[in-house]
């Protein structure tokens, strides 16, 4: 055997630009023991539907830091699954960011997702740079592309970020956050695959080629998901939020009426020419699993 040659690995921005659809699964830190054993549940549950790969999100102000790194690290170690880490900037420091990427280098995690973040406490509150840290994503993401072997993905927000001024400007950051390295974006979650595809040509538009892949959320509880859409500033569409209200007292009609409409927005996605999908899983594995096989037959096709 040949010595000397390294193998490329395969990353999740080479897997977006096949030809074939990804379909990933997004997963958060808990906070506690029984949290913790939920999320192992699902993550084993998941596993065997073999996803294209799974990220871990970063708290808000960097707040479950270490828990990301560690439920990264074992996903890296102890599954068949190829995991991409969050990091965010917000209350970070160059020299933590540094640390933090040195880490997830040395346990095999070459897949960042680098995100500005939120500010602790109050999502919605002022925006406040660390005074050692960074002002933008896109100069996250050229450090994390010159801290080694990277793959760097993004976010993008089909119905654009709530502190942008207008569609326009946020398409305007989103290209910058591209053209200073990365491979890749997400999706926050959204309701109407119009407003991905309108992001989609805009972007390219603006002469940037960078897979968008949207970022799917089947609801399962009708309180959270308003308060999730308050937060990120997303369009929950009143027909649904009345069918939900209608049916909020029962968990297994709410989760029916997630999973119905989360496929049909995800078939729809597919054939408007999305690289994949992302599901937001919260946890929870049984929604994106039924999801997951309603698509069988659009996965099948897409690949033909």
């Amino acid at each position: 055997m040949a010595t000397g040659v390294s193998v490329r690995r395969t990353s999740v921005g080479d897997l977006v630009r096949d030809d074939a659809p990804t379909f990933s699964f997004e997963f958060f830190p808990p906070k506690t023991d029984a949290g913790e054993r939920q999320l192992w549940q699902a993550i084993r549950e998941l596993e065997a539907l073999q996803p294209s790969f799974v990220s871990i999100t970063y708290g808000a102000g960097g707040s479950s830091r270490d828990r990301t790194v560690a439920i990264t690290e074992r996903i890296a170690s102890e599954t068949t699954l190829l995991p991409m880490a969050h990091l965010t900037a917000v209350n970070h420091s160059v020299a933590e960011l540094r640390n933090v990427i040195g880490h997830y280098a040395a346990v095999g995690v070459h897949d960042v997702m680098a995100l500005r973040g939120d500010p602790p406490g109050d999502p919605r509150a002022e925006w406040v740079a660390h005074p050692e840290g960074f002002e933008y994503t896109s100069e996250l993401v050229k450090l994390v592309r010159n801290s080694g072997e990277f793959c760097v993905g993004v976010a993008a927000f089909p119905e654009k970020h709530p502190r942008s001024p207008d569609f326009e400007s946020d398409v305007r950051f989103f290209v910058e956050k591209c053209r200073a390295g990365a491979d890749f974006a997400i999706t926050q979650f959204f309701f109407n695959w119009e407003d991905w595809a309108r992001l989609r040509d805009a972007t390219v538009a603006a002469g940037s080629d960078v897979p968008i892949v949207p970022g799917v959320m089947p609801v399962t509880n009708v309180s959270q998901i308003e308060r999730m859409a308050v937060l990120s500033g997303a369009e929950f569409p009143s027909a649904l939020a009345d069918r939900l209200r209608g049916v909020a007292d029962d968990p297994n009609a709410v989760r029916e009426i997630g999973v119905e409409v989360a496929t049909a927005l995800s078939a729809r996605l597919l054939a408007e020419g999305a690289p994949g999908i992302h599901f937001i899983t919260l946890n929870r594995s049984a929604a994106t699993r039924e999801v997951w096989a309603n698509l069988a037959p659009a996965k099948v096709a897409a690949r033909a």
